[in-house]
């Protein structure tokens, strides 16, 4: 008899905006994906989504991006997980972090060790066209009671023997 498949983990929240190839469109979908987040009830990770959503679609613009396509944020926050992902059309390309040492004097090249600093977990995925590069972070489950705060008792007096 096969194993049962378990179903899939319905999300709580889910956004997807498809972006122009330009620059303009960088700062757009830092601050929509903060926004959303924080009314999503995670306030404490906006400011890393953003800086996230920043750095993939920085990539995107300057390695993914081809004339006339458009490149997709999608953010999603299930029950454990809040992810987010950065689609474009060059799948031949797929990410590469640089060494954090180097040539100081290049500016360049080091957005993708600050996603791995400030997220769980990050990867990439081909696409049928092009390739998705992902971040997430962990959430506490929303299904679980929350737990009651733990309240310290009385002050304890240690006794020891002394002669």
């Amino acid at each position: 008899m096969a194993e049962p498949v378990p179903l899939p983990v319905p999300l709580l929240h889910e956004d997807r905006l498809d972006y122009t190839p330009t620059q303009r469109s960088v700062p757009l979908a830092r601050r929509r994906a903060a926004r959303l987040v924080t009314e999503w009830g995670q306030p404490g990770l906006a400011g890393d989504v953003a800086l996230v959503v920043s750095e993939l679609m920085t990539n995107a613009l300057l390695h993914g991006s081809v004339r006339g396509r458009l490149i997709r944020v999608h953010v999603t926050l299930g029950h454990r997980t809040l992810r987010v992902e950065v689609s474009d059309p060059r799948g031949e390309r797929p990410p590469r972090p640089r060494p954090a040492g180097g040539d100081a004097a290049d500016q360049f090249g080091r957005g993708l060790l600050l996603v791995e600093a400030v997220a769980a977990r990050w990867g990439w995925e081909p696409r049928t066209v092009g390739k998705t590069v992902y971040a997430e972070w962990d959430v506490p489950d929303r299904t679980s009671p929350t737990p009651k705060p733990v309240t310290a008792g009385p002050p304890h007096t240690l006794v020891t023997d002394v002669e």
